[in-house]
């Protein structure tokens, strides 16, 4: 029509009506037997009745086919289309519809087409380029499934066996899949195809810390305690290998117990079994017979907390030739490696279990399985990678 064409004939070369050519061009919607006037005049075909609405009436008057709060629904697009036509401000479109000024501007400069807003092919545009629901790729890749299925059978984090993955198959992208995708995988059945089962892989920990007392409130144990603070610089920035952590992890009502050392360079885990309890001399024998099968170059220092487990710690620095440093109370921080571990052993040992069920050869099998998986912090070696490097050079 611009072009100086009749109604009927531009009507006819879009395909429409003339009626609804003239509709469009006068500004008029149809919705189901009413027109709507740019003017707010409204006309019922059937009854023949006529009354006036505001263009832009409240928000709750407008939000069928309302996706979510962030979104613009039909009747929100035709109300803009509406105030435009009517040369109503931003503002008081945006007042109208419950939306923000800066929502209306970006909708009208996003979809207008030679300065005219097309509130349908807005609408239709915007539906387009929604996010659709997409197929996970642990859901059509078997290969792949069966790589992370086994990893979370090996409890492996969702992050370990992402970046493993990259050095187990550094020519295979396909072989490739983000954590975040593998937890959606894990939380979201119907779309990881993953097995319910691989849940149980995944750590968990207390919501809440244990109320702590104040470190003065508590004097030290036991005497010529060597404290933390006098700990070599070299076993601080874990330059030198050979200084441990350790700590007991408690079983049902504390009657039975674990002796869990952790290497701090390497990372590396053993696991001390204590079948006949976990008083101050089972657990210097045990922390001897486990010291005494590693080489000199990796019996630098313990570092433990102030347990009476530790009373026989003198003795135990005799026969090792280890000298032992005890952190201050109540920080367990300052023994983080040893912490960490003891988390991760509580997918094997669960707390209120009985830890004389197992035996030296479940603990070995525990500790095996445990420096078998890749960690960040050693740039996804595994601990025992990292210890064999350090027992061949």
């Amino acid at each position: 029509m611009e072009a100086g064409w009749s109604i009927a004939r531009a009507a006819q070369e879009v395909g429409v009506n003339r009626r609804t050519g003239l509709d469009w061009h006068q500004g008029v919607r149809k919705v189901n037997n009413t027109r709507i006037h740019p003017d707010g005049r409204v006309v019922d075909s059937a009854t023949a009745a006529r009354y006036h609405r505001s263009m832009t009436g409240p928000a709750d008057a407008v939000t069928s086919d309302l996706i979510s709060d962030r979104s613009l629904c039909l009747d929100q697009r035709l109300a803009i289309a509406d105030g435009l036509i009517n040369k109503l401000t931003l503002t008081a479109i945006a007042a109208g519809i419950g939306k923000h000024k800066s929502t209306v501007c970006r909708e009208v400069r996003a979809h207008s087409t030679d300065g005219l807003y097309l509130p349908h092919q807005a609408h239709r545009d915007a539906a387009a380029a929604r996010a659709r629901p997409k197929t996970c790729k642990l859901m059509t890749d078997t290969a792949l499934r069966e790589q992370v299925e086994q990893g979370l059978e090996r409890k492996l984090s969702p992050e370990q066996i992402s970046n493993r993955l990259v050095k187990d198959f550094p020519d295979d992208e396909s072989m490739r899949v983000s954590h975040e995708t593998i937890y959606q995988a894990l939380y979201f059945q119907a779309r990881g195809g993953l097995k319910r089962e691989v849940q149980a892989a995944l750590r968990t920990g207390r919501t809440r810390r244990k109320p702590q007392r104040q470190p003065d409130q508590r004097r030290h144990r036991f005497d010529e305690m060597i404290m933390i603070s006098e700990r070599p610089a070299e076993a601080d920035d874990r330059a030198v290998p050979g200084h441990w952590e350790g700590d007991l992890i408690m079983g049902e009502h504390n009657r039975s117990a674990i002796g869990t050392l952790v290497e701090r360079a390497t990372r590396y885990t053993m696991l001390v079994h204590l079948p006949g309890g976990h008083d101050a001399e089972q657990v210097r024998d045990g922390l001897i017979q486990t010291m005494q099968t590693l080489p000199d170059h990796l019996r630098g220092s313990l570092t433990w907390d102030q347990g009476s487990e530790m009373a026989r710690h003198k003795q135990f620095s005799i026969a090792t030739d280890i000298a032992v440093y005890f952190c201050d109370p109540h920080s367990p921080w300052q023994r983080g490696t040893n912490e960490n571990t003891n988390g991760l052993l509580r997918q094997y040992f669960p707390k209120g279990t009985d830890l004389s069920a197992y035996g030296p050869e479940d603990l070995e099998h525990v500790a095996q399985e445990l420096n078998a998986r890749p960690r960040k912090t050693l740039s996804w070696d595994t601990p025992a990678e990292r210890l064999r490097d350090l027992l061949t050079t």
